[in-house]
């Protein structure tokens, strides 16, 4: 036995029974996954044969996730909690509404599903998935009602502009870990995601207009028709809680890329804490602009999205210390060693993956914060590679968006909000979400290959 542990081959062993302790926990019995994946973190400091420090094995193996625990979240739990609260606030204030009857008014009837696609896209930057198809299921129903077609069409339109934006865009948890995690500048992860998430948009739009050709699903959902009580802020106020935190980090980021240096004043605007912290600010005024709020009726309402931003901090914050615990288990020398003798893409290794963890367990975000990790065992600070890193997080987010089915809480919201069967989900959004997977690791490969920015 003490050969095994000692061999190449161990880390390996410990990877799986790390991954299965997860997946069996989370989708067999049932257990919280912040809950499941600090015990899964234990175990594989348990199991593994080497890790850091001078206590005992066996305490090292409880204390170690704890302190990686602690180390992700103090890099993420601000800006999460920040973006639970812009999200909120958009969605009181009317600012996400106005948005999205601005895209629909400019682009017309006739566009809708374009509309619809680039709300999803734009909404899900700051606010979590589930929270933007709450928020525009009711249009959806709206527009098929009237137009009595294209309900199929405008339902996948929203969950896959939402879905895009939600696997590649920070501040979203997932991929403000992967960026955290890989050591990626934050402001050319969120320019990266953006600019990725355009040929998976038009390919959303393509072939949710051929399921909707295929598929004959009526408006089963009972629809009361959306409340236009509350007077809806500017498109330019409304616009701005997503937009100042994207423009003031991107444009520090930029600046470094151009010049090689950030001056102080624009690194400090730049920083993603007091980037997040501007769009808070607004999205605030306008919420208690528009609703008319007092100091204390506004902090009892923003209690509300920082419970909410609490649950996410401690399920990403545990996924990070889990792979933290596979990284420490020495997977990434063990993988260099069995692959020398042949070539992989480490591109393809990652999005398979990311895929794995994201069928076997259901979410994306615990899938994009493993797979991270395991690929920064693997790839190191990434100056070996043949090409940026930065493919490699598009290639996890892509790969955490494959085969979402019943152990996915984003299928039910779906299935259920839109009045889909089990069957009618997984023949339309399965699929759906597979070809966004697809696509996107086609132009990942393709794109790290014509410019690999090194």
């Amino acid at each position: 036995m003490e050969a095994l542990t000692q061999s190449t081959y161990w880390p390996f062993v410990t990877l799986l029974l790390g991954i299965i302790t997860v997946v069996v926990m989370i989708s067999r019995w049932r257990l919280h996954p912040f809950i499941a994946l600090i015990l899964s973190a234990i175990l594989v400091g348990l199991i593994s044969f080497e890790l850091p420090g001078d206590q005992h094995h066996v305490v090292k193996a409880v204390e170690i996730p704890m302190m990686e625990f602690g180390n992700v979240a103090g890099k993420i739990a601000w800006v999460i909690a920040l973006a639970a609260i812009i999200g909120t606030a958009m969605m009181e204030s009317g600012a996400a509404q106005k948005i999205v009857n601005w895209l629909i008014g400019t682009l017309g009837e006739q566009q809708a599903s374009v509309a619809l696609l680039l709300s999803g896209f734009i909404l899900s930057i700051p606010v979590f998935f589930d929270t933007v198809f709450f928020l525009l299921i009711p249009l959806a129903i709206a527009l098929a009602i009237k137009t009595k077609r294209n309900y199929v069409l405008y339902v996948m339109a929203i969950g896959g502009g939402g879905a895009i934006t939600h696997s590649l865009v920070p501040p979203t948890p997932g991929p403000l870990i992967m960026a955290e995690t890989l050591n990626l500048d934050l402001g050319l992860t969120i320019l990266a995601g953006l600019a990725s998430g355009i040929l998976p948009a038009i390919a959303v739009l393509v072939a949710s207009k051929k399921m909707n050709e295929k598929f004959d699903i009526p408006v089963r959902v009972a629809f009361d028709g959306a409340s236009d009580d509350l007077k809806q802020p500017s498109l330019l106020l409304s616009i701005l809680p997503v937009a100042a935190p994207i423009i003031l980090i991107s444009l520090a980021s930029v600046t470094e890329v151009i010049a090689g240096q950030t001056p102080p004043w624009m690194a400090f605007w730049g920083n993603k804490n007091i980037a997040m912290g501007v769009g808070t600010a607004i999205a605030l005024f306008l919420w208690v602009k528009q609703k008319n709020l007092q100091g204390a009726e506004l902090w009892k309402d923003v209690s509300k999205p920082l419970e909410i931003a609490g649950i996410i901090i401690l399920i990403t914050s545990a996924g990070g210390a889990f792979g933290a615990m596979i990284k420490h288990s020495g997977i990434g020398l063990s993988i260099e060693e069995v692959t020398q003798n042949f070539h992989i893409s480490l591109i393809l290794l990652a999005w398979i993956i990311a895929a794995v963890m994201k069928t076997a367990q259901g979410s994306s975000t615990v899938s994009m914060i493993t797979s991270a990790s395991i690929m920064l065992a693997i790839i190191g600070s990434g100056v070996e590679l043949p090409y940026h890193p930065m493919y490699i997080l598009l290639s996890i987010g892509f790969g955490a968006l494959f085969i979402s089915w019943m152990n996915d809480s984003g299928f039910w919201v779906v299935a259920k909000m839109s009045g889909f069967t089990e069957k009618e989900a997984l023949s339309t959004w399965t699929v759906l979400l597979a070809i966004i997977s697809l696509v996107g690791l086609g132009q990942v490969l393709i794109m790290s290959w014509i410019f690999p920015f090194v």
